[in-house]
């Protein structure tokens, strides 16, 4: 299993644009095959104190994909050629993280 989280900063006011995109291409993703699970995350309100904040801009994708192969055809997917062309001047900044169960 593969996991990929991704931390999205978008420019100023400028995420909830992108997360609309986003959601309106979660179907595609998850009908992917090898698609264990896609979804994006945002700071919990009212969180315990400890909490460190992405802040108003930030967003995180999270997923689970079955092998390094399903990521790769993921990544190469038109739906998601066609998200980046739709959200590439709204990004400030974009880190992946693939990472392996330890």
């Amino acid at each position: 299993m593969i996991h990929v989280v991704a931390i999205v900063t978008a420019k100023p006011g400028k995420r909830e644009e992108i997360l609309t995109h986003f959601r309106a291409n979660v179907p595609a993703v998850r009908a992917e095959q090898g698609c264990i699970e896609y979804g994006a995350a945002i700071d919990a309100e009212n969180a315990l104190p400890f909490q460190a904040k992405w802040g108003a801009d930030t967003f995180l994708v999270i997923a689970k994909w079955e092998s390094m192969d399903s990521l790769k055809a993921h990544a190469a997917a038109p739906h998601m050629a066609a998200y980046g062309a739709k959200t590439k001047a709204l990004i400030a900044s974009r880190v992946i993280h693939i990472l392996s169960p330890a």
